[in-house]
């Protein structure tokens, strides 16, 4: 994926393309991505220069992000840290 290249390489993602998610943990981001129509979010956390955690992905149906998936994010975050 080419938008985490940038991140890997030291690059910051903003707005349309990514955000800040503080509502799933301090330092995680959402991916915003559109194909065939649909939305996609991927919720990734840097912490450490050397990795990037891809941790949980949706479909976006909505204009919020459901608590759900906000919760199965820190749930998955948790996991891998």
């Amino acid at each position: 994926m080419e938008l985490l290249a940038v991140v890997a390489k030291g690059g910051v993602l903003v707005m349309p393309v990514s955000k800040p998610m503080p509502s799933v943990e301090h330092g995680v981001h959402e991916l915003r991505l559109k194909a065939e129509g649909r939305r996609y979010r991927v919720f990734y956390f840097v912490k450490y220069k050397d990795a990037i955690l891809v941790f949980h992905s949706f479909q976006k149906k909505t204009q919020k992000t459901p608590d759900l998936e906000i919760e199965t994010g820190r749930r998955r975050l948790g996991e891998m840290l």
